[in-house]
């Protein structure tokens, strides 16, 4: 298989990197450039192995751990990302909520500029459900499921012996869900507003007839 890199193009493109076929690997590389076909020599930059401290909150908790990536690999906040610390044995998913370069916190840079990735484990989540009950009544209902789960709205949600519809979610960003059919995976969850079935539909139930 073919290694591919972006690099610059002398033909076509001498000052933003492009997609490059490597052609020759080695002292000096070959590579062929994907937008027009030039062959040329290129530096190829190898990855060194970075020690990057993470911070990775569940539930009330929160651990520190160490883990290695490449010196060139990207990182952006709400990017998941796997931590495998080599000391403790854990390895754990996450979803980046942070990453802080001095004292400074940034949306997105490269693994070598970062000194702490702070994030929050995803393979088990707790998801806080309001539940209206009648008028005026909420109850905080809690419900553990893994961080791909799938939350609808519209649909029903057994939590426990209650049974909930999903009126609305209330996503990590700030953002709503409220439209019938709107899929978010629990990771992703802030809240989800729902109503305890035959309650407050404000619908009649006719196998009960009206009187």
């Amino acid at each position: 298989m073919t290694r591919e890199i972006e690099v610059e193009c002398p033909s076509c493109s001498p000052k933003e990197e492009v997609g490059h076929a490597v052609l020759k690997e080695g002292q000096s590389p070959l590579v062929r450039c994907l937008e027009c076909g030039q062959v040329h020599a290129a530096k190829i930059k190898t990855p060194k192995a970075v020690s990057l401290k993470v911070i990775v909150s569940k539930m009330d908790i929160s651990n520190t751990y160490k883990t290695e990536l490449d010196s060139e690999t990207v990182l952006q906040v709400d990017d998941e990302l796997v931590i495998d610390d080599e000391e403790t044995g854990v390895v754990v998913p996450i979803l980046i909520t942070a990453l802080e370069v001095g004292e400074k916190r940034v949306q997105s840079t490269k693994a070598e500029d970062v000194d702490t990735i702070w994030g929050r484990a995803i393979d088990e989540i707790t998801v806080k459900f309001s539940a209206q009950s009648g008028v005026e009544k909420t109850d905080v209902i809690e419900k553990r499921v893994p961080g791909d789960y799938e939350f609808t709205v519209g649909a029903e949600e057994r939590v426990g012996r209650i049974s909930l519809f999903i009126t609305k979610i209330k996503v990590r960003d700030g953002a709503f869900r409220s439209r019938k059919g709107d899929v978010v995976p629990a990771k992703y969850v802030k809240r989800i507003f729902a109503r305890k079935k035959g309650e407050g539909s404000g619908q009649r139930d006719f196998r009960r007839g009206p009187w």
